[in-house]
């Protein structure tokens, strides 16, 4: 066994079902007495999970995080439904979303600024990695806390950082990033088109870096769709049709295959230590929506979440105890 133990948190997207993983962040500070930044030496999040990275890791200038997880947990439901708002115009203007982002970029990136100001990526308190992607080169884009403290072309406002992430195709426009000299620009969009679960990302990562360790890797959904597609339906669907349950099923499956992989990657050990903990829960209750930013909605997804944490207590009271020691 290697004496250094990695500890990697990864955080899936899922818009305002970031509840889900908020709320159990804050389970494991409760319990840890340690906020989320000190507890892991990688955390990686995609949309709203990249959100949640970057808040937990934001230094509020003296090495210490800003916002706990129960902060973070406050965004949303403080918050949720002014970024996910539109006015009557823009519903007009967008004709049911068919020719327009469903929502203006206003409430969103006002709020990124209220909560980040001018903080850097090479701030982060932690090794941070958030997914985008960019679409004019045709690339997967990480934006990582290690390469804007080495490189000041690769250090961006985490605001923006935030805003590339979170940039969901039909929800928000793209997010445009200007270089540093000021001579060319990034076109982003969320990083959920590729890697809505980013534990794997966040492992091979890790791995390069310390080939030799082993490894604490904890993953959190952000609930596992369920709403079904019946074939008599689908069989009839056209390019319209076909958008949203295209995008739900790309996440979906992409966070099913990685969950998959790392568990055959990061089997429990022989002396019963569990390396790999994927937290999730079927969403049978509440709309599945990343949208839906309802009182209503948001207090189901608060009672799913405390649901999985009741579920999970064996499980949750281990992983304190391996990330305390480790």
């Amino acid at each position: 066994m290697a004496d250094k133990i990695i500890k990697i948190l990864s955080i899936d997207g899922g818009g305002i079902r970031g509840i889900i993983p908020a709320l159990i962040m804050d389970d494991i500070e409760q319990r840890t007495g340690q906020p989320i930044a000190s507890l892991f030496d990688y955390i990686a999040g995609t949309s709203t999970g990249g959100i949640l990275a970057l808040a937990l890791t934001k230094d509020r200038g003296d090495g210490t995080p800003q916002y706990s997880a129960l902060d973070a947990l406050r965004l949303y439901r403080e918050h949720g439904a002014r970024i996910f708002s539109r006015t009557v115009w823009h519903r007009i203007r967008s004709v049911g979303s068919l020719f327009e982002e469903c929502y203006p970029v206003d409430g969103l990136e006002t709020l990124l600024d209220e909560y980040f100001g001018e903080a850097r990526l090479k701030d982060a308190l932690s090794n941070v990695i958030v997914t985008s992607y960019e679409i004019e080169r045709r690339i997967p884009w990480f934006f990582r806390s290690e390469r804007a403290r080495l490189r000041p072309d690769y250090d961006f406002p985490i605001k923006q950082v935030a805003r590339a992430t979170s940039a969901a195709p039909t929800y928000f426009e793209p997010c445009k990033i200007l270089t540093e000299d000021g001579q060319d620009y990034y076109a982003l969009v969320d990083g959920g088109m590729f890697a809505n679960n980013p534990t794997l990302c966040a492992y091979v990562d890790a791995k390069m870096a310390h080939p030799d360790a082993d490894f604490l890797v904890v993953s959190l959904g952000t609930g596992q769709l369920t709403r079904e597609f019946p074939y008599d339906s689908a069989v009839g669907w056209g390019m319209i049709e076909w958008v949203q349950p295209a995008i739900n099923i790309l996440m979906q499956g992409v966070n099913e295959t990685v969950g998959f992989q790392m568990q055959q990657i990061l089997p429990e050990r022989a002396d019963g230590r569990r390396q790999y903990y994927r937290f999730q829960t079927p969403l049978i209750e509440g709309n599945d929506d990343m949208d839906d930013a309802s009182r209503t909605n948001m207090r189901v997804l608060q009672l799913v979440a405390e649901h999985l944490i009741r579920n999970n207590d064996l499980a949750l009271r281990q992983l304190c105890r391996d990330l305390v020691t480790a």
